[in-house]
């Protein structure tokens, strides 16, 4: 009573599949699509720092001039030649000098945005100070939206630094971010495209100097008795013989010996072979733009903004150098005055930079032949505190 499932079946048409016209164009787009590196705090210090040659020259020259310029503190009388602000960062730690300590933090905030400084103290003045990973670091914002506490992860384990109404254990100094209220952007975020093209060109050059520094070429092959391709193990014994005899550098001038109807073919240089150089040049200027080098101080040709390498170190320090020193030193002053209870300034001491003492010699200059300024007037435009008492106005 089944012979009705072993009839044939009439042909019955196929049902008509609906596909969009572009499904086969986007298929094939994604092999051409554009590969950034991560954007996360980690991945690009990692390739923007420890594997960029320009990026870690950059942070390192910001953050070793930064760290080494004099500082001077002082309030509204008075310029002390020593106070226990000063004791403590000639040596913050067991560990670090005023120095380390201070090139840490501007490579933190130069690499992250972000520079955070642990107090070690009870009520009174930090007895030690230490430089945090910013990587670590979390803030736990309160009702208000101001942080209420700082958290420091390692190794999964946490520690909260609660944030008290008269002070913080953590003095948190942080670039400007235009979209984010709690934390910096750094300017290793704005050159991260162009980081990631340097990288790429300087994989490009290895994969070149691997190949003897010399393009490719192809290999033709002109078979007799019109047979047009290879067999399967001619294939492969071909592919194997020149990965093993014929590429890689120690291979570089090897002669190449062809049977059975083979020839080789070299290629030369397309012109996009030759802007490699170029675009890698232009990737390490945009690097140093981002990070306010100029370029003719990190060695980069072809840039010829600056006259002399005198005038790039001028502008080097009065562009990027003072304006990120000087806000880091207000910035530590004003938390470290909450604990001492009294508000101090500190500042780098400008003239005693070498890279700045034509313009100083010409201010210098300039407010003493001022006659119709008073003392205390020139003082001020000196950056000099007011005159104490028992000097002459």
């Amino acid at each position: 009573m089944f012979d009705f499932l072993n009839r044939a079946k009439p042909d019955v048409p196929a049902a008509e599949v609906k596909a969009s016209a572009t499904g086969r164009v986007m298929a094939m787009q994604g092999a051409g699509r554009v590969v950034w590196s991560p954007r996360d705090v980690t991945s690009l210090t990692r390739a923007g720092f420890t594997g960029n040659p320009i990026g870690f020259r950059a942070v390192k020259l910001i953050a070793e001039a930064a760290a080494a310029l004099p500082l001077v503190l002082q309030d509204a009388e008075r310029r002390y030649e020593m106070h226990p602000v000063q004791t403590l960062l000639a040596r913050p730690n067991s560990g670090q000098g005023r120095a380390e300590l201070l090139e840490a933090l501007f490579g933190q905030i130069l690499l992250t945005g972000n520079g955070y400084l642990e107090a070690v103290a009870d009520e009174d003045l930090p007895v030690e100070l230490h430089v945090l990973r910013s990587d670590r670091m979390s803030i736990v914002p309160g009702p208000d939206g101001w942080p209420a506490a700082y958290e420091y992860n390692v190794g999964g384990r946490k520690h909260r630094f609660a944030v008290s109404p008269d002070h913080s254990p953590i003095c948190h100094i942080k670039s400007f971010h235009p979209q984010d209220d709690h934390y910096g952007f750094s300017p290793l975020q704005a050159a991260a495209s162009a980081i990631d093209v340097h990288n790429a060109a300087s994989r490009w050059s290895k994969a070149l100097l691997d190949n003897a520094a010399r393009p490719s070429g192809a290999i033709v092959y002109r078979g007799a008795d019109g047979q047009a391709s290879l067999s399967a193990d001619q294939y492969d014994r071909l592919l194997g013989e020149m990965e093993t005899q014929h590429q890689g550098a120690r291979n570089a001038g090897r002669p190449m010996l062809l049977e059975g109807g083979l020839d080789w073919k070299p290629m030369g240089f397309s012109p996009s072979d030759m802007e490699f150089q170029k675009t890698k040049e232009a990737a390490a200027r945009e690097i140093s733009v981002a990070f306010g080098v100029p370029p003719m101080l990190l060695g980069i040709p072809g840039d010829a903004t600056y006259a002399n390498y005198q005038e790039a170190n001028r502008a080097f320090y009065r562009l990027t150098v003072l304006p990120l020193a000087t806000r880091v030193a207000s910035a530590l002053a004003d938390w470290l005055s909450d604990y001492h209870g009294e508000q101090v300034q500190l500042r780098p001491d400008l003239d005693q930079i070498p890279a700045l003492s034509v313009e100083r010699d010409a201010q210098w200059r300039r407010v003493s032949e001022a006659a119709f300024l008073t003392d205390a007037e020139k003082r001020n435009l000196l950056g000099l505190p007011a005159l104490e008492a028992g000097d002459e106005r």
